[in-house]
């Protein structure tokens, strides 16, 4: 079993669903909306009403077999969501009965109507802040967080270089990014409505957004006349993006990869290495809050609440979201799954 999650066996009164799969496979071939069965918490669990949660590509390889984690089957789908306390056991002394909260592992089983959880699995989130937000803060924004903060010392009129721009983390670097002062230059991938999405960004806070295309020409040099050049680089994609991006780094800098969108590998020419002093890291989100999770909590509570503040003052945006009722998730599969729609799929259960 995973941490923080029980399997559920008594019938409530009211009706519990959940999105289920019972073996690996394409998302839309093996899952099925279920009725499920819940006990009253445990001393320290917690009973959870869910209210909405994302459809990520973590979730996805999750269920198709190829995440580097995998619960036991059966499994209920979904790593992130928020949902309200609806009840807690005996001992439980973080959480009330009314407080929102969000996941801080993975495999939690989000796609549910309500669960039962332990308390450590959980954090609690300020009910003033978006539904949306809220449902999409446990992964990118965290992941963004931890990226900006823990590999290199950035100061105001620093820069930092990114691919995966538009995605769920690359947005939240920008914002928060910006927040501090720090200068992004971002990269995307040529698309129709190209336009468009270098304006969303730029709304964003982005600095400077370019194409891949434009990353390979010479004239990318001339950025650097005005811009300093980045001491990290954060990769999401891998293969050619990749060596590009380490191109433009600074001497000393480092590259930072937390995804491999491309499924391509990280090439890196010697001479960054050597004469560059060039320094590669990796980062998983789940890895690093499962080292804190029981040993130092109050370093997860403090990011949380570090990025709540952002939120409260308007320097942390949601992406663009859609909204799918839990009985049309095979229509939200299909749209998390389309090529440049930038729209987060967002299951609802209230």
């Amino acid at each position: 079993m995973w941490p923080g999650m029980r399997m559920i066996r008594r019938q409530l009164s009211s009706a519990v669903r959940g999105l289920v799969y019972e073996k690996h496979g394409e998302p839309a071939q093996v899952l099925r909306l279920q009725k499920l069965e819940v006990t009253s918490p445990a001393d320290y669990e917690v009973a959870v009403k869910m209210l909405a949660a994302p459809i990520n590509p973590s979730d996805i390889n999750m269920i198709q077999g190829t995440y580097a984690l995998l619960p036991q089957l059966p499994a209920v789908g979904g790593n992130e969501g928020v949902g309200v306390v609806a009840e807690v056991g005996h001992h439980v002394s973080s959480l009330r009965p009314g407080d929102w909260v969000i996941p801080v592992d993975a495999g939690l089983g989000t796609w549910r109507s309500e669960g039962v959880f332990s308390e450590t699995a959980l954090v609690r989130v300020p009910s003033d802040i978006s539904i949306e937000i809220a449902a999409t803060l446990s992964v990118n924004p965290c992941t963004a967080y931890r990226l900006l903060s823990d590999f290199e010392t950035l100061r105001p009129g620093d820069s930092v270089i990114q691919n995966a721009s538009n995605s769920g983390v690359g947005q939240a670097v920008i914002q928060i990014a910006a927040s501090l002062g720090i200068t992004t230059i971002n990269i995307v991938r040529d698309r129709p409505e190209l336009k468009s999405l270098v304006q969303r960004l730029h709304d964003l806070g982005a600095d400077h957004v370019i194409t891949e295309e434009q990353l390979r020409k010479p004239e990318m040099k001339d950025l650097f006349k005005t811009c300093p050049r980045p001491r990290l680089a954060l990769n999401c994609v891998g293969g050619k993006s990749t060596t590009e991006m380490l191109r433009h780094l600074d001497y000393g800098g480092t590259m930072v990869t937390y995804g491999g969108m491309a499924k391509q590998p990280v090439t890196v020419p010697v001479s960054a290495l050597i004469f560059k002093n060039i320094r590669l890291c990796g980062f998983w989100i789940t890895q690093w809050k499962r080292d804190r999770q029981h040993i130092d909590r109050e370093e997860i509570t403090k990011m949380v609440r570090d990025l709540c503040d952002l939120i409260r003052r308007g320097r942390l945006v949601p992406p663009p979201c859609f909204h799918w009722p839990l009985e049309e998730f095979l229509q939200a599969l299909r749209a998390a799954q389309t090529p440049f729609l930038s729209r987060k799929q967002i299951l609802t259960m209230y």
